[in-house]
């Protein structure tokens, strides 16, 4: 039995979904256990690309139990044609095969039109989220005046949430962000239709997963985002709303943390990040546009072009400790396949002063100046490589100084969006 937790060691987009979809292989339950819609994950399986937003990347195996967490936020029109996708395609072909946690809180239209209404009259003060409602819903779910799954269920209950809920947000809509206000009578009706469809989905999670332990089965936690975006250890405020880093499966799942076996970290040879916030190694030239085309850096969201820069280690030591990283899978190690010479950020200088670590100010981050060792490049083509003695030397010593750098062992490397083209160096799961 082993449970294992997937989380992104950087500012997300690192390439979670490929590597929850190759470890589903070995496990019996994967659960996603933060986040919602605002989160996506890019899966390549022969010539086929699927993008999941909410549901598990584990429903891509059949016979594997997905389920959504109680720490997921939930946008029913985003689920329900996601679903259409998937099985469009000729996955999830068994109802049976997810289960959904009724203590899931419900993105609602004012969630949405209040994001979007923020961000407007924020100009050029934005966040830069992806308007799909996430943090305003985590407010409500921490003010104690969400809707839930399990109310939506219930219709007199649902009603009476709606109606006690409406005039605040439309005071807030109306009266303060210029915006109009949403109609009960509509929202009642759609969401009530949503609640009859999701109801044969719903089932206790966190008992579910602690019965599974119990029976010696394989968990895989799979999570969204990244370590940089925490809530509280990310680069406020520039962050998302939830619980992103490896204890954030425990809460969002109901699992305890001495149940839980290993912790693998997912981080890209270089950084990318979307939106808004402080990127001291940021590349705004020719080779941060090299890493975007040959990466495809645009947010499986959003469409948004990526931000592109170096490796940083100041931030990825930052990812190993907060976590508990037992091992590091390192994607997309083909894109600098073309450069000559390869930097990785070991520190920051700020007013004359050589920091490495991570700073908790995101004002003393963006007055930070990367400092960087530079190795060579293999200059060719990894792409069809299958074991890591077969990897240019080149290739190999980038995968050791980031070892050694970092403080934890490469347990995976991805040289291509397939499935296939994966190299397994210690699987964590055996």
């Amino acid at each position: 039995m082993s449970t294992v937790i997937i989380v992104g060691s950087q500012w997300g987009d690192e390439g979670k979904g490929k590597i929850v979809d190759i470890y589903t292989e070995y496990a019996d339950d994967v659960v996603r256990f933060q986040g919602g819609n605002n989160a996506g994950h890019t899966l390549v399986v022969g010539n086929e690309t699927t993008v999941m937003h909410i549901i598990p990347s584990g429903i891509l195996h059949p016979g594997k139990r997905c389920l959504i967490g109680n720490g997921v936020v939930l946008d029913p029109q985003v689920f329900f044609q996601e679903v259409e996708s998937i099985k469009a395609k000729g996955y999830f072909q068994d109802e049976a095969q997810l289960v959904i946690d009724p203590a899931v809180h419900i993105i609602m239209p004012y969630h949405r039109a209040i994001d979007i209404a923020r961000e407007k009259k924020a100009g050029c003060r934005k966040i830069g989220t992806t308007g799909r409602g996430i943090g305003p819903v985590y407010e409500d779910k921490v003010g104690r005046r969400g809707i839930r799954l399990g109310d939506l269920v219930h219709p007199q209950i649902f009603a009476a949430k709606l109606r006690e809920m409406l005039p605040e947000k439309n005071f807030l809509l109306e009266k303060f962000l210029g915006e109009p206000p949403v109609e009960e009578a509509s929202i009642y009706d759609e969401y009530m239709a949503y609640g009859e469809r999701l109801g044969k989905y719903l089932g206790n999670t966190s008992k579910i997963l602690n019965d599974s332990i119990d029976a010696n089965k394989n968990v895989l936690f799979e999570g969204a985002q990244g370590t940089l975006l925490d809530i509280d250890h990310g680069t406020y405020p520039f962050v998302t709303s939830s619980s992103t880093v490896a204890g954030g499966a425990c809460t969002g799942t109901g699992v305890g943390p001495c149940r839980i076996d290993a912790v693998v970290g997912i981080s890209k040879a270089y950084v990318t990040r979307v939106g808004e916030g402080p990127f001291p190694t940021e590349l705004k030239d020719e080779t941060g546009e090299l890493l975007r085309r040959e990466g495809h850096e645009y947010g499986a969201t959003t469409g948004r072009p990526r931000r592109t820069g170096w490796l940083d280690m100041v931030a990825l030591k930052k990812g190993v400790e907060i976590n508990g990283l037992t091992g590091l899978a390192l994607t997309k190690l083909d894109v600098l396949n073309q450069l000559a010479a390869i930097r990785i950020c070991t520190a920051y200088r700020c007013d004359g002063q050589l920091l490495t670590e991570f700073p908790q100010d995101v004002d003393v981050l963006n007055g930070c100046e990367p400092v960087f060792d530079e190795v060579p490049g293999w200059r060719c083509d990894i792409s069809k490589v299958t074991r890591v003695a077969d990897l240019p030397s080149e290739a190999r010593d980038f995968i050791k100084a980031v070892e050694e750098m970092s403080g934890c062992p490469v347990v995976l490397v991805s040289v291509g969006p397939r499935r296939d083209q994966t190299i397994q160096i210690d699987n964590p799961f055996r």
